[in-house]
């Protein structure tokens, strides 16, 4: 089967992967306790997948003092990339123009998310942060179903990110919160392109391809914001824990995970990690959330349900 499409660096996607095919239903049958089991196996790999994703955010934001924002984006995708190419050894002949072209892309979307959504968990939240990126995955998916109900869960989502803002984003941070909108708008291209990768390319080896691109372009930043710190000893360390955690460990159990669970149920428990996210900054940054952010991103993971569940619901009919 295609690899699936490694739907976040830090984050929840309200929308399921079109490189990753959606295994066929079981037949209605009695619960048994095997089965029960064999349902909830992969749905805790992708719980476990997003408690690493967002932990290795919050250990990434406790080494930006010492790389920078753009320093710790650098180490984890070279990292990332260095252990992608060993461990799948992706070919490189055998592909045309428009597969490149695609896999760059792919690449470049990475690189830019990824640099966006640091800059932004330098100035905001990681809570925050995550709630407003998601709102690029949620927006291709009610755009790409183009049903009157999903305006229903965009106007939530648009109380969401109101509550969130409370009533202005000077309150967060307007800078930090324009990256994490723009790392959003760059997830949902991100979506696209992972989803054409997996499509053109067998294994996860387009992902390693593509990883290896946005590493190439996110090293100048992070050169000329960090210089010789990126080759301290520790904060290599920390950076290979960060590309670890946020990277090959979830697109490794997202990988077992599809090869038993359907993409929309997926779907749906990535986009908890806006919760997760939040859990995170609060244990290991302690960053405290007041009732009304809590509200406001319970809002946003409602309307990133509701838009996957209605999309299931038009495609099943």
């Amino acid at each position: 089967m295609d690899s699936p499409s490694p739907v976040k660096d830090i984050a929840a996607v309200p929308v399921a992967s079109a490189a990753t095919p959606t295994p066929p239903a079981p037949a209605a049958s009695a619960a048994s306790p095997a089965s029960s089991r064999h349902r909830l196996g992969p749905v805790a790999l992708v719980v476990a997948g997003g408690l690493s994703v967002q932990f290795g955010s919050a250990v990434a934001v406790l080494l930006m003092p010492r790389a920078g924002a753009l320093g710790v984006v650098t180490l984890r995708l070279v990292l990332a990339a260095a252990v992608l190419l060993i461990v799948c050894r992706p070919k490189v002949r055998g592909y045309g123009r428009a597969d490149w072209g695609t896999v760059l892309a792919f690449g470049a979307a990475m690189s830019g998310m990824n640099i966006l959504f640091y800059l932004s968990v330098d100035r905001i939240p990681l809570g925050a942060a995550v709630t407003l990126e998601v709102l690029g995955p949620l927006a291709l998916s009610v755009l790409a179903s183009r049903r009157l109900l999903n305006l229903l869960w965009a106007g939530l989502a648009l109380g969401g990110v109101v509550l969130l803002s409370g009533g202005g984003f000077d309150r967060l941070d307007p800078l930090g919160a324009g990256f994490a909108l723009a790392a959003g708008a760059m997830w949902a291209t991100y979506i696209v392109f992972s989803a054409r990768t997996g499509r053109r390319f067998p294994q996860a080896d387009g992902l390693a391809l593509a990883m290896a691109f946005g590493a190439v372009l996110s090293l100048p930043f992070g050169i000329v914001e960090a210089g010789d710190r990126l080759l301290v000893p520790s904060t290599i360390g920390l950076g290979l824990a960060v590309a670890l955690m946020s990277s090959v460990l979830p697109y490794t159990l997202e990988l077992l995970a599809l090869r038993r669970l359907p993409a929309p149920t997926f779907a749906i428990l990535m986009s908890l990690e806006p919760a997760i996210a939040a859990t995170a900054g609060f244990l290991v940054l302690h960053q405290a959330l007041g009732l009304t952010d809590a509200l406001a991103i319970a809002l946003v993971i409602a309307a990133s349900m509701g838009a996957v569940r209605s999309q299931v619901a038009r495609t099943s009919h």
